[in-house]
């Protein structure tokens, strides 16, 4: 049985304009907060690495014979305005709370390959964990995830739920170079941003949503699902299944809005 509580860590990358730099806080909000769905494991007792593993500053394998689409930027330098810009995309003030890390344009084109790929982007979305800790319960005699552990994650989904999805498309297609940018450190031969981000979208509006008590169970100080259909998901998939059907649903009814403003493929059916 494969266990959901400690998936293997996210790989970390190796590796203009004021007026696109001051918009990046759209996307970058939209995105990255949907995809923060892939987060936390079923730990009686949660924790977080002290510090998320520094992100290269500078991109690696450039060569004259393959210049970029456009001129490089430093993607670090964006940030401050990233920050300052942030409350365009959301008024709830988590979001300014989160947008306080590092390197965001590359934090954001890893968190997209990461769930493309179906693992785990904690690594460099660490920032987003909820408080409290995992907490299961009792019912009939079987063990179930207790809905407190659900609520933890209602901020994030709240926010999620105030993204103008139209505003973050618009801004999407006019960043796209920047983003490609951050992307192609990262990316394999041959794939695009645009081909990872549906990916991602695909994979997590795959996940079916559980209406009534999830049983687990126990593993040592860890809990697995009881259900082969859920043991069997992803680790990006059994992330979001962990924020609880309520907040799944807000999630993946904004993806769905997000691809289709984007223009991605349609979403194929579960």
């Amino acid at each position: 049985m494969n266990d959901p509580t400690n998936p293997p860590p996210a790989e970390v990358p190796e590796s203009a304009q004021s007026s696109k730099g001051k918009t990046l806080a759209v996307v970058l909000g939209l995105a990255g907060l949907a995809l923060v769905a892939s987060y936390f494991g079923l730990r009686r007792q949660e924790s977080l690495p002290a510090e998320v593993p520094a992100i290269p500053m500078e991109p690696a394998g450039e060569t004259a014979a393959a210049p970029p689409a456009m001129p490089e930027t430093s993607l670090p330098e964006r940030d401050a305005e990233v920050r300052s810009l942030a409350s365009r995309l959301s008024p709830e003030p988590e979001l300014a709370r989160w947008m306080g890390e590092k390197d965001l344009v590359r934090r954001f084109a890893a968190a997209v390959s990461n769930i493309a790929e179906g693992s785990s982007p904690r690594t460099v979305l660490g920032f987003l964990a909820p408080t409290g800790a995992f907490q299961v319960t009792q019912v009939d005699g079987t063990t179930v995830i207790d809905p407190a552990s659900y609520a933890r994650y209602d901020t994030v989904a709240r926010v999620i739920g105030s993204v103008d999805t139209q505003v973050a498309a618009s801004v999407y297609r006019e960043l796209k170079p920047l983003i490609d940018q951050a992307h192609a450190e990262i990316a394999p031969p041959g794939q695009t941003f645009s081909s990872a981000l549906s990916a991602a979208v695909q994979h997590l509006l795959k996940v079916p949503v559980q209406e009534g008590p999830v049983e687990v169970v126990s593993e040592g100080a860890l809990y697995a699902y009881a259900a082969p259909e859920f043991e069997d998901l992803s680790p990006a998939q059994k992330h979001l299944l962990r924020m609880g059907p309520q907040n799944m649903q807000l999630i993946q009814a904004k993806l769905r809005e997000l691809n289709s403003s984007l223009g991605l493929p349609p979403v194929a059916d579960r």
